[in-house]
C-alpha cells in the first residue's frame, strides 16, 4: 500500500489574505510613516532631551526648552508665534476671498474648453518654484521695483512706498503662492453641488444673492473648511517667502527654528519650537472645525 503525501501548501484562509485595497494603501502609508510620523517623532524626542541621546550618552530628560519659550526671552518667541499666526490668518482670509468667486465661476462654467483653460491658468503658477515666484514679487515690490518706479515716474509719489520687507509684502507673496490650493479645493466641492437646488430656490422667489447665501454657500462650507485649513497650515509653516519678503522686520516661528538649527546649533530647542507650532496649529484647526461643524450641522473634516 502506497501512501501519497500532498506536498502542496495549504491555501491561507481568506481572512488572512491581504486585500487589494491594503496593497494600494501600503505605499501611501509607508510614505506617511517615513516622512511625517518618523520626523515628528524624532523632533518630539529631541525637544525633551538636553542633547542628542544617540551621540551623547549623558543627555537627560528636561523641560528647559519649553520653559525657555514660556519664561526666558519669552517676548521674542511670543512675538514670532503671534506674527506667524497673524500672517497665516490674513493669508487664509484673502485667499478665500479671491479663491471662492473664481472657484464658483469655474465650477459653473458651461464651456469645457474654457474650464480647462482657466484650470491651466490656476495650476500654471504651481509649475514654478516658490523661490522663483518670491523673487518675482521682490522685483515688483522693492523700492526700485516696477510699482514704485512707475508711480515715481508719473509723479504720483515722491519716495518709494514701503511695499516690501514688512508683513504686507509677505502676505502678498504668500497669497499668490497658496491661492491655487484654495481654488482647486473649492472647485471640486462646488462642482458637486446640484445647480437645480439654487434654481429651485430662485423659482420660489429668492433672488440670486439670497439663493446663493442660503443654498450654495452652506453646502460649500466643507470645501471652505478644507481649503482654509490647507492654506493656513502651509502659510504658518512657510520659511523661504517670509525670510525673503519680510527682511529683518518680520520674524516667524519657522525662521526662528531655522536659526536655531543653522546658526545657534541647538536642534533640541528647535524641536521644542516645532512641537509648539504643531500643537497651536492643531488647536486652531480643531476649534475652526467645530465652529463650521455647528454652522453646517454636518460632521467635520478634521
Amino acid at each position: 500500500m502506497i501512501l501519497r503525501h500532498d506536498t502542496e501548501p495549504m491555501p491561507a484562509p481568506a481572512a488572512l489574505r491581504p486585500s487589494p485595497i491594503a496593497w494600494l494603501i501600503a505605499p501611501a502609508l509607508l510614505l506617511f510613516v517615513l516622512f511625517f510620523v518618523l520626523p515628528f517623532s524624532v523632533m518630539a524626542v529631541m525637544s525633551v532631551y538636553s542633547g542628542n541621546p544617540v551621540t551623547n550618552p549623558n543627555a537627560f530628560l528636561t523641560t528647559r526648552h519649553y520653559m525657555r519659550f514660556i519664561v526666558d526671552d519669552a517676548d521674542i518667541f511670543h512675538d514670532a508665534l503671534w506674527a506667524t499666526l497673524k500672517i497665516g490668518f490674513i493669508t487664509t482670509v484673502i485667499s478665500l476671498l479671491i479663491g471662492y468667486p473664481l472657484a464658483h465661476w469655474m465650477a459653473r462654467m458651461q464651456s469645457r474648453l474654457g474650464h480647462v483653460l482657466v484650470l491651466m491658468a490656476v495650476i500654471a503658477p504651481l509649475l514654478t518654484g516658490i523661490v522663483v515666484r518670491t523673487f518675482a514679487w521682490m522685483t515688483i515690490l522693492q523700492d526700485k521695483g516696477v510699482i514704485n518706479t512707475t508711480l515715481m515716474s508719473w509723479g504720483l509719489i515722491s519716495k518709494p512706498l514701503p511695499l516690501m520687507y514688512n508683513e504686507f509684502g509677505t502676505v502678498v507673496a504668500l497669497v499668490h503662492i497658496y491661492v491655487p490650493f484654495m481654488v482647486l479645493t473649492l472647485t471640486g466641492v462646488i462642482g458637486r453641488i446640484d445647480e437645480r437646488l439654487e434654481q429651485a430656490a430662485r423659482s420660489l422667489g429668492a433672488g440670486r444673492i439670497r439663493a446663493f447665501v442660503e443654498v450654495t454657500l452652506p453646502l460649500s462650507l466643507p470645501g471652505v473648511l478644507a481649503g482654509s485649513l490647507l492654506v493656513f497650515a502651509l502659510s504658518i509653516s512657510a520659511y523661504v517667502t517670509p525670510s525673503l519678503m519680510g527682511g529683518n522686520d518680520v520674524l516667524t516661528l519657522p525662521m526662528l527654528i531655522a536659526q536655531q538649527v543653522g546658526t545657534s546649533f541647538n536642534p533640541n530647542f528647535a524641536g521644542a519650537l516645532g512641537m509648539i507650532l504643531l500643537v497651536v496649529c492643531l488647536i486652531i484647526v480643531i476649534a475652526y472645525n467645530k465652529i463650521l461643524t455647528r454652522l453646517t450641522g454636518e460632521k467635520g473634516l478634521a
